[in-house]
C-alpha cells in the first residue's frame, strides 16, 4: 500500500499520548507510520506506560525527548505540559487503556497525559485499548459517551484476539489505520455532503469451477479515489473485484466476483449517492454457457462461446435519477480519440482516460497518468503516484459539478 506524504501542506504537529497497556508496543511503529505521512511527532507516556515501552525507544524514533514527568524542572521552567498542549495540533491518545479513559473523563490532572488532554486546546482523539470485559463494562461505555458528547474523536476499538488470549472488542486499531484517520482527519473537506458510489479492480468470468476470464488491474486507482473522497469528507461506498488491499478508513465495502455481481451491487446502492465513478476494469463478455464440472484436457484446442455482459457504466449514466458519472478508459492506442467517442456514446459527465501500453504506469503499477475529458474542455493530470492523482481527479470533479450547479441557477 503506497503511503500519504501529502508534502504539498502544511506539516502538521501530533501529541502522542501513550498510557499503561500492553498495546503501547505499538507506538514505536504508530510514530513512524505517522512521520512517513509528514506529521511532526513528539510524545508523552503515563509513568505505567514505561513499564512496557521505554522512553528512548520512542525518543529514537520522534526525534524529541518524551515527556513522562507532570513536575519536570527541565521543561520550560516546570510548565512542559502547557507548552505541548500548545504545540499540538492534534492529540492522539493511544493506547488509552479503561483506567486512563475514566481519568480524562473525571478531568484529572494527576499526572503528564491526563493533564496535557485538559490544557490543550487542539483535537483530541482517544484510541481504547483493553480486555474484551472491560470494554464492554458500562463505566467504560458511559465514560467514553460522555467524552464523545465533549467533542472527542473515539477511534476503535477493533476486534480480534487479544494478549489475554480471549477474543472480542478491545483491540488498538492497527498504527497504518489510525495514521490514515490522522490525515483524513486534516484533509481539506472539499466534498462534505457528497456520497460517491465508485467501482475498482477486475471481474472474474467463470469457465469452470476452477478457471475464469479476468484482465491485470489491480484495484489501486480505484481503492486511491476511494481513500480520497473519504479523506476530503465523501460519504464512499466501494464495490470491488476480486483484489488484494485493505479498505481504506471511512469507506463502505462491498466486495463481488462478476460483472453481473457487480451491476447489482451498484444498482442496489445507486440512488443514495450523487456522484458514480466506474473505475472497475470490466469484462467485456462471459461465457455463455459455465460447465458444472472442471473441463477435461482432450483436444488440442477448444472454443469458447461468449456473450456480452451489460454495461454497467451506460446503465449507471441513463438512470433516474442520475448521479454525476464519470467513467474510465483504459486503452493503449488513440487513447483520446476513443475516450471522447466513449463519453459521447455512453453519455457520461467526464471520462479520465490512461494509457495502459506502458509497464510503469496503469494496471498493477503504482503510478498512473490521467487525460480527463468533459464536454466544454479537458486536462492533463501528469504520471505521479496514484493516491496524489486520485486527489487531483476529485478536485477535478468538485471543480466541474459546482460549474454545473452554477450553470443551472
Amino acid at each position: 500500500m503506497n503511503q500519504s506524504t501529502d508534502t504539498d501542506q502544511a506539516k502538521k504537529n501530533v501529541l502522542l499520548a501513550i498510557g499503561g497497556g500492553i498495546a503501547a508496543y505499538k507506538s514505536a511503529d504508530l510514530i513512524r507510520r505517522l512521520k512517513e505521512r509528514n506529521f511532526d511527532v513528539r510524545v508523552v507516556m503515563s509513568q505505567s506506560a514505561k513499564e512496557f515501552i521505554t522512553p528512548l525507544t520512542l525518543q529514537a524514533l520522534s526525534g524529541y525527548p518524551v515527556a513522562s514527568d507532570l513536575l519536570d524542572p527541565a521543561a520550560e521552567a516546570a510548565m512542559g505540559h502547557i507548552e505541548l498542549a500548545r504545540w499540538a495540533d492534534l492529540v492522539i491518545v493511544a493506547p488509552a487503556t479503561a483506567n486512563l479513559i475514566a481519568r480524562i473523563n473525571a478531568g484529572m490532572a494527576d499526572e503528564l497525559v491526563t493533564t496535557t488532554c485538559l490544557a490543550t486546546e487542539a483535537p483530541v482523539v482517544i484510541c481504547p485499548a483493553m480486555n474484551r470485559q472491560m470494554y464492554r463494562n458500562q463505566a467504560t461505555q458511559d465514560n467514553l459517551a460522555n467524552l464523545s458528547k465533549r467533542g472527542i474523536t473515539i477511534w476503535g476499538p477493533a476486534s480480534g484476539s487479544q494478549a489475554c488470549g480471549e477474543v472480542g472488542p478491545g483491540r488498538m486499531l492497527e498504527p497504518l489505520d489510525i495514521a490514515e484517520r490522522a490525515v483524513q482527519f486534516f484533509a481539506p473537506k472539499i466534498l462534505t455532503g457528497y456520497s460517491i458510489l465508485l467501482t475498482a479492480g477486475p471481474t472474474r468470468e467463470a469457465i469452470d469451477p476452477v478457471r475464469y476470464i479476468s484482465n491485470h488491474s489491480s484495484g489501486k486507482m480505484g481503492f486511491a479515489i476511494a481513500k480520497a473522497a473519504a479523506d476530503m469528507g465523501a460519504n464512499v461506498s466501494l464495490v470491488s473485484g476480486p483484489v488484494n488491499l485493505a479498505t481504506p478508513a471511512g469507506v463502505n465495502r462491498i466486495d463481488v466476483t462478476s460483472t453481473k455481481d457487480m451491476l447489482d451491487a451498484v444498482m442496489a446502492e445507486v440512488d443514495n449517492h450523487s456522484i458514480f465513478i466506474g473505475c472497475a476494469a470490466v469484462a467485456d463478455y462471459r461465457v455463455a454457457k459455465v460447465a458444472d464440472e472442471k473441463i477435461k484436457k482432450s483436444s488440442s484446442d477448444m472454443q469458447l462461446a461468449l456473450v456480452r455482459n451489460p454495461d454497467i457504466l451506460a446503465t449507471v449514466a441513463s438512470h433516474t435519477p442520475r448521479p454525476f458519472t464519470i467513467g474510465f478508459a483504459a486503452e493503449t492506442q488513440d487513447v483520446e480519440r476513443y475516450a471522447k467517442d466513449k463519453l459521447v456514446r455512453k453519455n457520461l459527465d467526464m471520462i479520465a482516460a490512461n494509457d495502459v501500453s506502458s509497464s510503469e504506469l496503469g494496471f498493477n503499477a503504482d503510478s498512473n497518468a490521467l487525460k480527463v475529458i468533459w464536454a466544454k474542455g479537458q486536462q492533463d493530470l501528469p504520471a505521479t503516484d496514484k493516491h496524489t492523482l486520485a486527489k487531483q481527479l476529485l478536485e477535478l470533479i468538485a471543480e466541474q459539478i459546482h460549474i454545473l450547479k452554477d450553470d443551472n441557477k
